[in-house]
């Protein structure tokens, strides 16, 4: 399958971000980045390690679970709005592999988490790391 990078913003991307209340155009443009050609971004691992479009690591997955999503439980809800209802609760991480707006959450969050310097507009969410 060959998915153009204007097909990932459109349709994956753009509309994830907007789902979570996290769209700004600078926040678009830095995942798009992250998936197509940033080798390294200081987050996310090296394009040979790690799952899935933003190559996380089945770590950093289980970490924002388990000590940041947990004390979030609205935002939590909202991102398991996402992954596919049997695949999640048998192999959570399949998600990071298979669902492109699953992962593309995860990886915002993660950078949302770290407080990252991207121009974020106001979500409701306490942010504990």
């Amino acid at each position: 399958m060959y998915v153009t990078a204007e097909h990932l913003r459109d349709q994956v991307i753009r509309p994830t971000l907007e789902y979570m209340g996290a769209w700004t155009a600078t926040s678009e443009a830095f995942l798009l980045n992250a998936a197509v050609s940033a080798p390294d971004l200081g987050l996310f691992c090296a394009r040979k390690d790690g799952l899935g479009l933003f190559h996380i690591t089945a770590a950093q997955h289980r970490d924002l679970w388990d000590r940041y999503l947990a004390f979030n439980p609205d935002l939590a809800s909202r991102v398991r709005g996402l992954a596919s209802q049997r695949a999640f609760l048998s192999d959570p991480d399949s998600e990071l592999q298979t669902n492109l707006s699953y992962c593309t959450a995860i990886a915002w969050l993660l950078y949302h988490r770290a407080g990252g310097s991207v121009e974020q507009p106001d979500i409701d969410v306490a942010v504990s790391a």
